[in-house]
């Protein structure tokens, strides 16, 4: 059996913490996965629960959380994920706030779910930076926080060594995104496999969709998006998707932003790197190939399109999550 993981991801519980981000975290960051196979260790982070106090009523009188370990094990971690509670005007526990900054200034990442970025903010890490929160309180957040370049339309902000979340389900979104910077496509699809959850759901999709469920069956994207899916190494267009789901153009525009919140050529474009950083993780060694079988057609644009998307080239993709040659 493979070495434990080494990278620490450590979650701060406080009084009125919500069941459903610790959940989250937990789903992800927590348990084994037998499900990515043995080539890959099947625990991909030390996970460890911590709480400023002994026993931690959380949210509503829920339950209360004991046996965790103290502040203290915010020292060791790599990764911070910090409260978040629905009383978002109540203010943290200042030994909370030290250690964030405490593992802010060590270089610890730092992870907010939904309210978590007024934890952050309150911490003053997101001074001058960018960040995401709930929707229903983006003026509050704002007004508070003039100096944080809120961001309220968006599912997630990945902005290095701070993300931050949406709503509860942006959790997942964020999470599976981070086990992907760490881990690669491959991994990252296998454990959203395991949660029936989708792959890959682009950070800066809006938080709320005008039609989250189409009123006919008749106006599912599920059909063509399944279909593009298949001939990812054609030269598709949005034209071609248009006329594989009998709509017009204009039409299928206005279904991808109303049901998934960004356009078709974003939504094929996004697909086209998902493959093509797995065949690179599969060991494909050769550039224009995955440009050819991806539609991206040129290594050149292969190497633009990851950059952008994944801020590294795709030999640095490589080097990092690709195996080697049998």
């Amino acid at each position: 059996m493979s070495q434990e993981s080494s990278h620490r991801v450590v979650v701060i519980v406080d009084e009125n913490s919500n069941p459903f981000e610790l959940g989250c975290a937990t789903e992800i960051f927590g348990l084994r996965r037998p499900e990515i196979g043995p080539r890959f260790n099947p625990a991909l982070y030390d996970f460890r629960l911590c709480s400023p106090e002994p026993d931690t009523l959380m949210r509503d009188g829920f339950f209360t959380l004991t046996g965790v370990a103290g502040l203290d094990a915010t020292e060791h971690a790599d990764t911070l994920i910090v409260p978040n509670r629905p009383d978002v005007d109540a203010p943290r526990r200042p030994a909370v706030l030290d250690a964030i900054r405490a593992a802010h200034s060590r270089g610890t990442r730092l992870v907010g779910f939904c309210s978590g970025a007024f934890t952050l903010a309150e911490a003053g890490v997101l001074d001058g930076r960018r960040a995401t929160a709930h929707w229903q309180w983006a003026d509050d957040f704002r007004a508070r926080f003039p100096q944080v370049q809120l961001e309220p339309d968006v599912l997630f902000v990945d902005d290095g060594d701070i993300l931050t979340a949406a709503g509860s389900a942006a959790a997942l979104d964020l999470g599976l995104h981070i086990v992907r910077r760490d881990h690669g496509a491959e991994i990252a699809n296998a454990v959203s496999r395991r949660l029936v959850f989708a792959a890959h759901r682009d950070g800066g999709q809006r938080q709320f969709v005008e039609r989250p469920v189409p009123d006919l069956p008749d106006e599912s994207l599920a059909p063509v998006m399944a279909w593009a899916q298949e001939h990812l190494d054609t030269a598709l267009s949005v034209t071609d998707l248009a006329a594989r789901a009998a709509i017009s153009p204009a039409t299928l525009h206005r279904r991808f932003q109303a049901q998934l919140g960004t356009t078709p050529l974003a939504w094929l474009t996004g697909e086209r790197i998902t493959l093509a950083r797995r065949l690179i993780e599969l060991g494909e060694q050769r550039f224009d190939v995955v440009a050819r079988r991806t539609g991206l057609g040129t290594a050149t644009n292969l190497r633009t399109l990851m950059r952008r998307e994944t801020g590294l080239t795709p030999s640095a993709y490589r080097r990092r999550f690709g195996t080697s040659p049998s």
